[in-house]
């Protein structure tokens, strides 16, 4: 919610002034706080002029929007997961389709013969007005989640554009205060070579003389990608790494043989949806750019052995990446924004590594055990986010390499015993109280025997207390078995007839 001092390093330090105000104004007697993560040091030392009072103080004011919305939504809460909006955005469709059937229904339903017309009007008026008003009171909950989400998408694009208007301010003011050689100099962008552009009229031109199989353009600093690329049928491998490309053209989806995309380091802010026809696409790198999302047509690429998209802005993974994405064997999503990763990763059965670290990750799937075959696991410097590990962890028996460092770890999970391969283990900077630090200091064998003899005695304390309930509930019932008994044979006892007599014979005469 608050603006990264990465991402927004201007904007952060001009919140944590108005943040740092607020406090002093509010309780003059306490300690200032400032609840907004400082920026780096540096940045004061690439632009000085940010001490100035004038020019913070022009600064402030044209961020009061920004601070305005971010109290509302810490009011509101934080942003839900992706996962949970596509199950909202699903549940009001699923709504809106089934009060069309009511509405249909109630329309067709037929008039009986003994009421007038007019009434059955008033009726049918009234069942309809009935079956939208409870359409409506079962959205409500949905629509409100969705548009918390759609704020909070708003906000950071508030953020982005008052980061851009922090940098403008700063640049008028230094383009006044100083001569025009240092306004020279705030430019920045590199000049467009037209031999680059000649560089790839020829590719073209030569694409559509015979059959290419392999195009590498990187490093050419091309800003923009022909759309006659996508008619190149026969390519397998296309390079564009380092460049400055901000958009990939739709017809990319028309390479239908490509098995290789690399498309790192460059300026994209997004992916067309047309990737998803990419159906023998192996290999897609998209890393060090500034996607803030993969389009959900990237599940179609069921080919997909290899997907990096890390150094990004990414905040979710689409929904339903991993219900078709069954051949993937190594997931990078490294050095992003993401809070969750979805359930259906879990059906990732080829996955053989994923990396993860440097997110914001709170938790894994409580099914993050289905990945039997995963061999390397890297969640490490998701910080004050994740603190614990779901109980099937202990079900990936193939893992052998794990990084959990930097993280809010107190206890690994029962099940951590189980995990006869692994053989590499880094708990640094964990506050761990299970296992203690001198058995993490004796290393990973020592980490699993803990763990499993842990596991064994709770299993044994858990057997020991269900026999002595047995036992009690034997001995409870054996008392009631006895006292039944005796109270059986009591009242048998008592109310059984007396032993036979010989019968008088005076009684047996005839009168």
């Amino acid at each position: 919610m608050d603006p990264s001092p990465t991402s927004f390093p201007i904007l952060s330090y001009v919140m944590s002034r108005i943040s740092s105000g607020q406090s002093a104004v509010s309780s003059s007697n306490s300690s200032v706080h400032i609840d907004i993560e400082q920026p780096p040091l540096r940045l004061m030392e690439q632009m000085p002029r940010l001490k100035d009072p004038e020019l913070l103080a022009a600064m402030t004011k044209a961020v009061t929007d920004v601070a305005q919305t971010r109290s509302i939504l810490q009011t509101l809460g934080e942003r839900p997961d992706h996962e949970t909006v596509d199950f909202a955005k699903f549940k009001l469709s699923e709504i809106e389709f089934t009060l069309s059937k009511q509405l249909e229904e109630i329309v067709l339903d037929p008039r009986p013969e003994d009421v007038d017309r007019l009434d059955w009007r008033d009726q049918l008026a009234e069942k309809e007005n009935q079956a939208r008003k409870e359409a409506e009171k079962e959205k409500n909950g949905y629509r409100a989640m969705v548009r918390l989400d759609e704020m909070h998408e708003a906000y950071e694009k508030l953020l982005r554009d008052a980061e851009d208007k922090l940098v403008n301010i700063y640049r008028s003011a230094t383009i006044e205060s100083e001569d025009g050689a240092q306004q020279g100099q705030g430019d920045m962008t590199p000049p467009f070579d037209d031999e680059m552009n000649e560089e790839v009229v020829s590719i073209l031109q030569e694409a559509s003389g015979k059959e290419m199989e392999s195009i590498e353009l990187k490093g050419r600093q091309l800003r923009f990608l022909p759309e006659e690329f996508g008619k190149i049928r026969g390519l397998v491998t296309l390079n564009l790494s380092t460049n400055q490309l901000e958009v990939v053209p739709d017809s990319v989806g028309g390479l239908e043989n490509l098995e290789v995309l690399i498309l790192a380091n460059n300026l994209l802010v997004s992916l067309p949806d047309s990737i998803g026809l990419l159906i023998k696409l192996k290999i897609l790198d998209v890393s060090a750019n500034k996607l803030t999302a993969l389009p959900d047509s990237i599940s179609h690429c069921r080919s997909l052995e290899e997907l990096d998209a890390s150094f990004n802005s990414l905040t979710y993974l689409p929904t339903n990446i991993g219900y078709e994405l069954e051949n993937l064997q190594r997931l990078s999503v490294h050095l992003n924004k993401i809070r969750s990763l979805p359930t259906s990763i879990c059906e990732m059965k080829s996955l053989r590594q994923l990396d993860v670290h440097f997110n914001e990750l709170r938790g894994l799937p409580q099914a993050i055990g289905r990945l039997i075959n995963l061999e390397i696991l890297n969640l490490s410097n998701n910080f004050s986010d994740l603190t614990e590990l779901p109980e099937t962890f202990g079900d990936l028996i193939n893992l052998r390499d794990l990084d959990l460092s930097n993280n809010q770890i107190h206890a690994l999970p029962d099940t951590f015993g189980h995990l006869d391969n692994l053989t590499k283990l880094n708990l640094d900077q964990n506050p761990l109280l299970i296992p203690p630090m001198e058995t993490v200091n004796e290393g990973v064998e020592a980490v699993k025997v803990f763990m499993a003899k842990r596991r064994l005695d709770m299993l044994l304390e858990e057997e020991v207390k269900n026999a002595q309930a047995a036992a009690n509930n034997q001995g409870q019932t054996g008392w009631l078995t006895r006292s039944t008994s005796w109270l059986n044979n009591f009242v048998t006892g008592y109310f059984a007839p007396a032993p036979s007599s010989p019968r008088d014979q005076f009684l047996d005469q005839q009168l």
